[in-house]
């Protein structure tokens, strides 16, 4: 505690609060990329099922896994989340104090681990019931529940009143923000209440902390062996965060464009930019001396002026003939009778109509 005594700072007179602007986008930073990540893990997964099939079958664990390392490792480290950090916040302890601890002071345990179990654990759970949901809904549309089973009305009444309660949880926290813009509370999010702290701004005296705290820890060295490994695995848990959150500073951009680019509002965009252009009709249907003139009807062959017979395509040309009528002719000139291009025997389709 003589240490954490040691740390505190006076705080800033005014301008320490973030902007709602600022609150709002750490929040929305890491929802844009869980689902950017869970859509790579797709690619990979239908790509390579055998090698990669259990990361999308577990994807939500391993992600909260990851999620808990990381969270774990800027609380400790700036008494931030990985996007409060991001944006230059840290939390304090709520009280009347008018003195606030260092980034590198790190939270109160209880703060501490109220916040890393509300940063974690909650968007986990309110995935897996919006998950569930939306099984049961399925289930109920095909379900084989008797109508008046209790089973089915229990998970009837469930989806009944699931979408008034996602609007209630919606709800408080859009109120909590309206409270917070308008000057009526301390914390944009209920989340932040519930953990019994505030977000504020970075100041240039925690800058400067952080970075001589960096500074000592990679410098330190420790001798029995017992502390070594301590240290070891520290040192590799921490390792394994700061490339995940280097990663994600840098590539957090390029997920948050794949994740718009994949949206269901963007298919029809990028389905007229990546639709496959139509192929020009051959070149040779008008200077080739010995084409054939094509018949107006499309079931009349073009060898033989009447209605096809075991209809039958040409790979190089795309024009149907009747079978025997394209076979006797590019056997003997090895030629497309309409376009004159080179073609084989090998090159010969058989079409089947639906009513053969």
């Amino acid at each position: 505690m003589a240490e954490v005594g040691a740390h505190l700072t006076a705080a800033p007179a005014g301008g320490d609060r973030p902007s709602v602007f600022e609150a709002v986008a750490q929040d929305s930073l890491m929802a844009a990329v869980k689902p950017a990540l869970q859509h790579l893990v797709k690619v990979l997964a239908e790509s390579n099922p055998a090698r990669y099939g259990f990361l999308w079958q577990w994807f939500d664990e391993i992600y909260v896994l990851l999620d808990l390392l990381l969270q774990q490792h800027y609380l400790a480290r700036c008494s931030a989340s990985f996007s409060e950090n991001f944006y230059s916040l840290k939390r304090i302890p709520m009280g009347d104090s008018r003195q606030q601890p260092l980034a590198t002071a790190g939270l109160p345990k209880r703060q501490h681990w109220k916040s890393l179990l509300l940063l974690v654990l909650i968007p986990y759970l309110k995935g897996k019931l919006e998950k569930l949901v939306s099984s049961l809904r399925e289930e109920d549309e095909y379900s084989i529940h008797p109508p008046s089973s209790s089973w089915k009305r229990f998970y009837r009444a469930f989806l009944a009143a699931y979408p008034y309660v996602n609007m209630t949880w919606e709800g408080w926290f859009l109120i909590q923000q309206l409270c917070y813009i308008l000057g009526k509370a301390e914390h944009h999010s209920p989340m932040l209440k519930l953990a019994g702290v505030r977000l504020v701004r970075l100041t240039a005296e925690d800058i400067q902390a952080l970075e001589k705290k960096w500074a000592e820890t990679t410098s330190s060295q420790t001798h029995s062996f017992s502390s070594r490994v301590q240290s070891a695995l520290r040192k590799a848990l921490g390792g394994v965060a700061f490339s995940l959150s280097t990663g994600l500073s840098v590539s957090v951009f390029f997920l948050q464009f794949l994740d718009w680019w994949y949206s269901s509002e963007n298919q029809e965009t990028i389905k007229s930019l990546t639709a496959l252009p139509t192929p020009p009709p051959p070149v040779h249907l008008e200077q080739e001396p010995s084409s054939a003139l094509l018949p107006s009807l499309k079931t009349v062959c073009p060898l033989c002026r009447k209605v096809r017979v075991n209809a039958t395509a040409l790979a190089t040309s795309g024009f149907v003939f009747c079978y025997r009528c394209a076979y006797g002719h590019v056997k003997a000139h090895q030629r497309c009778p309409v376009t004159g291009y080179a073609t084989e025997l090998q090159h010969l389709v058989k079409l089947y109509s639906p009513e053969s």
